[in-house]
This record gives C-alpha cells, structure tokens and sequence, in this order.
C-alpha cells in the first residue's frame, strides 16, 4: 500500500469550483483498481484549505493514475485555482493492515 496526503490551498473565489471539480476526480478515481481509498476534506478553520488521502494498492498506481483522463482534466481545470503549489506526503500503511482495506 502507498498512503499519500496531498495539501492544496486555493484562492478563496474558486473555493467552490475547486470542490466540484475534486469531487469528480475523486469519484472517478475510486473505480480505479489500484485505488483502495481517495478522500477529499477540507479544512475546517480554513476553508480555502484542502487535503487529499489517496491509499494505492500497489507503488504502480499513482503513477497509473496520473495518466487516467479525469486526473488530466482535474489537474488542467484547478491549476489556476492554487494560491500555492500542492505538496504531499507519501506514508507507509500500520494499520489497518493492507486486508482491511
């Protein structure tokens, strides 16, 4: 399993935009057979501050995933929507162990 956190902070006008736009790609990217979650959650002090917790079933899939369409068009369509560059996290998973994904 691959754990990854990615953080993005967005401009406050595009916070809504950013929401539809993440959602789609998350609810694309969960039918991916190497995706075992993908969470979207903002950040609640902060709102123009998001996380996202994508679990990889195999060190393969994240790059897999960056060549599927709906992360292309995701990428494409938020890009301005940043204040600052994403950054993320790779994590090893402890528990569950990888079964109880």
């Amino acid at each position: 399993m691959v754990v990854m956190h990615v953080f993005i902070q967005v401009k406050p006008e595009y916070i809504e935009a950013f929401k539809a736009a993440t959602v789609e790609n998350a609810r694309n990217s969960v039918q991916e057979p190497g995706i075992a979650r993908f969470d979207v959650i903002q950040q609640e002090d902060d709102p123009t501050r998001f996380a996202l917790v994508e679990v990889y079933r195999t060190a393969e899939a994240p790059a897999r995933h960056k060549e599927t369409a709906h992360f292309l068009k995701w990428f494409d369509t938020v890009a301005e929507m940043m204040a600052v560059p994403r950054t993320r996290i790779f994590y090893t998973n402890v528990f569950p162990d990888d079964a109880g994904w």
